[in-house]
């Protein structure tokens, strides 16, 4: 087996890794960072295959804008969800008096 085949056994392993560690992370957060850096491997795989075209592809998306999406749309419906406890609470406060 050649330096480059190595290589690319050893990349695929850890892109196996982190598609598992993805998969596992519980907090949402917490996997799209994860989600980030699977992106960043999954490039460096391609890249080791020689796809540059795909690499560019992958580090733009699948590194940067679909973790950035993700992580705006998490916040914005925990902002939601804050704003409607706080609406519920308001309710009930005033239903008691």
């Amino acid at each position: 087996m050649t330096l480059m085949g190595t290589l690319q056994a050893v990349i695929l392993v850890l892109v196996a890794a982190g598609a598992l560690a993805v998969a596992r992370a519980r907090d949402r957060v917490r996997q799209v960072l994860l989600l980030s850096g699977y992106g960043m491997l999954l490039a460096v795989l391609f890249f080791t295959f020689q796809a540059p075209d795909v690499t560019l592809s992958e580090l733009a998306v699948g590194s940067v804008a679909l973790p950035l999406i993700l992580l705006l749309a998490i916040f914005k419906v925990d902002k939601a969800r804050d704003a409607d406890k706080a609406r519920d609470a308001d309710q009930a406060r005033r239903g008691r008096r």
